[in-house]
């Protein structure tokens, strides 16, 4: 059964092992393309899933993630928060062609003014000069060497290096609380059984029927606990 939920990752998170088909806009022979924009309605969507779904044999378990909105901006806004949190290839591919494309609505009929500035700086590499780079950075790092084998040197590095760890494992656990708190909404349609059953019950009771920008991702696998411990729904919700 579809439904809004919030996304976000749990206190323990396992590997996940599972198929993943990517549906939107841009997938070739599915979006609608009329002037400068891409658009795919939910149903359109979700039937593409389910006709990729009936390709599983047999008992299958299922997950699918999936934002749409009528107005290019909330579908972005909702893309954004999203990738946020799952920041999975297809999502952000996603956001990048519809960011790429609003900004090409913008400036379509402007001419670009020609710039007089000097371009931005970049690194200079050559193979000869990074050779070269790379030679003076093992002279310099024998020499260090050389200089800190003493006892007290060792003593100095290994203090350092304790140190060092313990700052490192600090930041990982601040990021991960801070990725434990962001969350991002979506419509979820998780389903357990024979293939062929799962897929008449996603092209029910579709959301968003009047929605022009849509993008999915259903994860087809033996076991997909792990990724639907990441759903958590609201008490209350209303179905647009």
């Amino acid at each position: 059964m579809w439904r809004i939920a919030d996304i976000r990752f749990p206190v323990s998170m396992a590997a996940i092992h599972c198929a993943i088909v990517p549906v939107h806009p841009w997938v070739y022979g599915v979006g609608q393309k009329a002037g400068a924009g891409s658009y795919l309605s939910p149903a359109n969507a979700v039937a593409y899933l389910a006709s990729r779904l009936q390709a599983a044999a047999g008992e299958t378990a299922i997950t699918v993630f999936m934002v749409s909105g009528t107005a290019q901006a909330d579908f972005m806004q909702q893309l954004e928060r999203l990738t946020r949190v799952f920041p999975a290839p297809a999502f952000t591919q996603v956001a990048r062609l519809a960011s790429a494309a609003a900004d090409l609505d913008r400036v379509k009929m402007q001419l670009p003014a020609k710039s007089q500035a000097l371009p931005a700086s970049v690194p200079l590499s050559v193979p000869t000069s990074r050779q070269a780079l790379n030679a003076q950075r093992i002279a310099e790092a024998q020499t260090e060497a050389a200089v800190s084998a003493s006892a007290d040197g060792i003593k100095s590095q290994l203090a350092s290096f304790a140190a060092e760890r313990g700052t490192m494992l600090a930041t990982i656990s601040q990021g991960l609380n801070a990725l434990q708190q962001g969350s991002a909404r979506a419509w979820v349609f998780t389903g357990k059984g024979h293939s062929s059953v799962i897929a008449a019950e996603l092209v029910k009771n579709i959301p968003q029927p009047s929605a022009v920008y849509t993008a999915a991702m259903m994860f087809v696998g033996d076991s997909l606990d792990a990724l639907e411990g990441m759903i958590h729904e609201p008490d209350n919700y209303t179905r647009p």
